[in-house]
């Protein structure tokens, strides 16, 4: 059966029909090479902010450009103004250019804009607005008291506000830590979310005073712009050393020995032994102190000294070896022998000055004895050489000595 002519489609009418087609699918038709086809592009912008929009055509045929919010109301139609919200600005407009801001965004203003030019038929581009909702500053809960060496303690840190979620971030002092998976809850009231980080720590005493971290990581945040810290005190039993008065200990002078207990709480209890015996008679106790008033050599020995916190008791040792009363320290040694070595290379320094003047003052002696002598070097005997060095004598007058 034959179809009449005019139902048979030619190719460019089936070259349109898809054409059209293909603009319903995407609610506008864009030609690549049309002029006049509004260019926009996509934003991001964060609550409080501000986001420009621009509208762009490659030429003007004095049509004007357009902007709609997402509901599809105009805000500029041009110049003018359509809508009354003073959050949205003319920016810029020209005949090929229409530009409008809109600032402190808020989440509601997030969505589709749409940027239309009044021609036939009528021309449209879309630019989506995304609006990133600013977490809150994370604030850190659990820690209620001071916790001691070996326990644990349990932190949690809480962000609200964010959109997408934010991540959440444990630190102690600049270690980055592994808490536990982050907790998201959608807030009921807006669009936001709340996200929820715990991190369980087993402290020892170099945690004492340290400062543990929580920082919030999102796109609308620079690196470490929201943080919080939480300081951290553990009770520990106390390390102990004994430091003496100085480092040479003489028969017969006075002699202080200190213990030093450093733990959390400071140690409140010193109690001094020495070891294998009894104290000496001489010696006395003083808190953390043990002064000997003159010291003997029968005070030589081990003294123990024990510090308690009531967290624990801990235990320092130190050696008294008594020396004799001229003996020198080893800062004083130290000198001496400094002082030697400057003096030695002095004397060599003087004796090097000593040998090289010698032999200066012996080598010109001998060119002058040389230049007296000068007559007798030629004389065949004895008379001669007598009877030249008078000659030579004679004419002393006119002889002349040179010192080089």
């Amino acid at each position: 059966m034959a179809f009449p002519s005019y139902l048979v489609p030619n190719l460019w009418t089936l070259s349109l029909l898809t054409l059209l087609a293909a603009s319903v699918q995407s609610n506008f038709i864009v030609f690549d090479d049309d002029p006049l086809q509004p260019v926009t592009q996509d934003e991001t912008a964060s609550v409080g902010g501000m986001v420009t929009l621009t509208c762009r055509v490659a030429a003007s045929d004095n049509s004007s450009l357009q902007w709609s919010n997402t509901a599809q109301q105009t805000l500029y139609f041009g110049e003018k103004r359509a809508l009354r919200d003073n959050r949205i600005q003319l920016n810029r407009s020209t005949g090929t250019e229409l530009s409008i801001t809109i600032g402190n965004v808020q989440l509601s203003d997030e969505g589709e804009y749409t940027c239309s030019i009044f021609t036939m038929p009528v021309r449209t581009a879309r630019a989506t607005v995304t609006v990133l909702g600013v977490p809150d500053k994370p604030q850190i809960s659990g820690y209620e008291d001071t916790v001691q060496e070996g326990g644990k303690v349990t932190l949690t840190c809480t962000s609200s506000g964010s959109k997408p979620p934010a991540k959440l971030r444990w630190y102690r002092n600049q270690e980055e830590l592994t808490g536990r998976p982050d907790v998201v809850e959608t807030n009921p009231d807006e669009a936001t979310y709340t996200v929820i980080s715990e991190l369980t720590l087993t402290v020892g005493r170099s945690d004492d005073n340290t400062l543990i971290g929580c920082a919030v990581d999102h796109p609308s945040l620079s690196p470490g712009e929201k943080w919080t810290e939480q300081p951290i005190r553990v009770l520990f039993t106390p390390d102990v050393t004994i430091q003496p008065q100085n480092d040479l200990p003489r028969e017969g002078e006075k002699f202080i020995i200190q213990c030093i207990g450093n733990g959390n709480p400071k140690p409140t209890s010193y109690v001094w032994q020495k070891k294998d015996g009894e104290l000496p008679l001489m010696a006395k106790v003083d808190g953390s102190f043990l002064l000997f008033e003159m010291l003997n050599k029968s005070d030589n020995g081990v003294y123990l000294c024990q510090a308690d916190n009531g967290i624990g008791k801990m235990q320092g040792e130190y050696t008294l070896l008594v020396q004799d009363p001229t003996a020198m320290s080893t800062s004083s040694g130290v000198d001496h022998a400094v002082i030697g070595g400057v003096v030695a290379v002095i004397v060599f320094i003087l004796l090097c000055l000593l040998i090289v003047l010698g032999r200066y003052l012996i080598r010109h002696k001998g060119t002058y004895l040389t230049h007296e002598a000068k007559g007798c070097d030629d004389a065949p005997d004895a008379d001669t050489a007598i009877i030249n060095a008078e000659g030579g004598h004679s004419g002393a007058e006119d002889k002349k000595e040179y010192f080089i």
